[in-house]
């Protein structure tokens, strides 16, 4: 079973992904860390229901990682974007048995929390990178329950790609997230619709 765990919106640096997300959602983001094994860096912000945003970045004073990095983040370019969502899965090992595409099994750590993610060895997703990553947390609470509210809900995700049906059958066996729709459209992205208490917008 697969569930919503986070968005992630991609930036050049850490400021550009954080400046968009921040803009678009009226309210700062809290702090992150690193990720030594990828040479990243985040800030996190969480939302309801039970969810939460990450602003990511390759870190500059980070050593480069040892072969790909993970997201795509090696050959990103242009303006911060929301470019990634990441799915919950209760077992890797069995996830991956399914959905094999999604990448090897990597386990990680940052301070008090352990979390095993799927990463294909190229770092990209399948899907133009708009397949789903795969996580399963070892820590408990999870970031989506631990962090601080911020009054944001998502309400829904969209996922267009030219070949949004075929993603959407190989999904739809394993996916409970009544968030996520798709749609099929010539240009791939991501598009979340977030309620916020000055009104409902879109992070693109």
């Amino acid at each position: 079973m697969l569930t919503l765990d986070h968005i992630a919106v991609l930036g050049e640096t850490l400021a550009a992904a954080t400046a968009q997300a921040e803009a678009v959602l009226g309210c700062p983001l809290g702090p992150g860390g690193s990720h030594a094994r990828y040479g990243t860096h985040n800030r996190l912000l969480g939302l309801a229901p039970g969810l939460y945003l990450e602003a990511i970045a390759v870190d500059p004073e980070a050593p480069p990682p040892q072969g790909a990095r993970w997201f795509g983040l090696d050959g990103f370019r242009g303006p911060a974007r929301l470019d990634k969502w990441i799915c919950r899965v209760p077992d890797m090992t069995a996830a991956l048995r399914v959905l094999p595409m999604a990448g090897r099994p990597v386990h990680l750590s940052r301070g008090d929390l352990r979390w095993t993610m799927a990463v294909p060895d190229e770092g990209l997703l399948p899907y133009g990178g708009l397949f789903p990553a795969l996580i399963q947390w070892h820590s408990d609470p999870i970031p989506g329950q631990s962090l601080p509210a911020s009054q944001r809900r998502l309400q829904r995700l969209t996922v267009t790609h030219p070949r949004a049906g075929a993603l959407q059958a190989v999904l739809s066996p394993y996916l409970v997230a009544p968030q996520v729709t798709f749609e099929t459209g010539d240009t791939p992205g991501l598009r979340a619709q977030i309620a916020t208490p000055d009104g409902t917008v879109l992070l693109t």
